[in-house]
């Protein structure tokens, strides 16, 4: 943003620009909670671009490079392609393998996902989360083995899953499987062996997603206030003008009667 231009009037896509940049910041720590609430907040009240800049300020604006003044495009770009194809990377995986004899691990955030992942856990447990990483390729692999231990694999909506483990007095959750996929999303195959231990398979969204979702219910409920409200004033003013149009009409069919008595009064003086 040029400094020249604090007081131009900011769209409804700029401040949906800067609230996309406050959810990233937020899963990736740089913001807290009330931090996050407070900015967002102020986001969605400001006017100008003055008012959006200090927002961003102290945040990354780009591939994690810390913006040394704040901000705001004041050129309308097109939107990028996004959707999975720049989550599919092609190479290797950032972690390949991961252990777990009486303690656990995790694997979650941004992270890149391998052709296959495999994974032990004896007397222990861990969790692989795919929500928010990056995918080696457009079908992955992730075998556990879980001895007298547990793992969950959590996945975004959107993926499909195929479950094919193998469990003796243990098992694979399949719950997640029929689902269709979207569009070039990645297969993500569940494989392994569980014995007295269990694998879990959930979809979920990610927290900035709950949290973008939330927003999205707290406007439209906003907006069926106000268009509560605003049909409430119509019919009130609908009412009041009706009210005063019975009113007029009172009146002039009064001033109609007294017109007429006073007309008989004078034709009876007449007649006198």
């Amino acid at each position: 943003m040029t400094d020249d231009a604090p007081e131009l009037r900011a769209s409804d896509a700029d401040r949906e620009r800067v609230a996309e940049v406050l959810r990233d910041a937020l899963a990736e720590g740089r913001l807290d909670m009330a931090e996050f609430e407070e900015r967002l907040d102020a986001t969605y009240r400001a006017r100008t671009y003055g008012d959006l800049a200090p927002l961003t300020r102290d945040l990354p604006v780009g591939e994690g490079v810390v913006a040394p003044v704040p901000r705001v495009s004041m050129t309308k770009e097109p939107a990028g392609s996004g959707g999975w194809a720049g989550r599919i990377t092609g190479g290797e995986g950032s972690s390949t393998w991961a252990v777990a004899v009486m303690s656990g691990f995790e694997r979650k955030g941004r992270w890149t996902v391998p052709k296959r992942f495999n994974c032990f856990a004896f007397w222990g447990g861990g969790e692989l989360d795919l929500r928010e990483a990056n995918f080696a390729d457009g079908e992955v692999v992730i075998n556990c083995v879980a001895i007298m231990g547990g793992m969950n694999v959590v996945v975004p909506p959107g993926v499909e899953v195929v479950v094919r483990g193998i469990g003796i007095m243990g098992g694979f959750d399949q719950r997640e499987e029929g689902f269709p996929a979207e569009p070039g999303a990645p297969r993500v195959v569940v494989t392994g062996f569980a014995f007295w231990g269990g694998v879990g398979v959930e979809r979920k969204v990610t927290r900035a997603e709950r949290l973008r979702l939330k927003e999205e219910r707290r406007r439209e409920k906003l907006e069926r206030k106000a268009a509560r409200r605003e049909l409430h004033t119509s019919f009130r003013d609908d009412v009041e003008e009706a009210h005063r149009t019975m009113l007029d009409g009172h009146r002039g069919l009064m001033r109609e009667r007294r017109e007429e008595r006073r007309e008989e009064r004078e034709r009876r003086r007449g007649e006198d």
